[in-house]
């Protein structure tokens, strides 16, 4: 895997510098080395978030990374590197799809 693998990653998500690096439990130097042939989660996470981007466009899945959802934040399972429950949250928002809640507004 490449630099622009992580790259790519970084884009779709709209990960910060730092949160690629969390995910991926990598040194910033690693990635823009390109030295991240011994992280099997990055195509992993490529080809997830891929089918996730298909479905419900980039836009909305760098929006749903960052809202709370019923277990939680996607990004916070991403950097713990908590994958499972992070594939779980992809298959979530398949099933179910971007899920706004409240928002204090009414209509009149």
């Amino acid at each position: 895997m490449t630099s622009t693998a992580a790259a790519l990653l970084m884009d779709r998500l709209g990960l910060t510098e730092d949160e690629l690096c969390r995910a991926l439990g990598v040194a910033p130097l690693a990635v823009i080395g390109g030295d991240l042939d011994d992280k099997p989660q990055l195509p992993l996470l490529l080809a997830l978030t891929e089918e996730a981007a298909d479905h419900v466009g980039a836009e909305i899945l760098r929006r749903w990374l960052r809202s709370s959802g019923p277990r939680g934040r996607p990004l916070d399972h991403l950097i713990a590197n908590d994958y499972a429950a992070f594939e779980d949250d992809l298959a979530a928002l398949a099933d179910r799809g971007f899920v706004l809640r409240g928002g204090g507004g009414t209509d009149r």
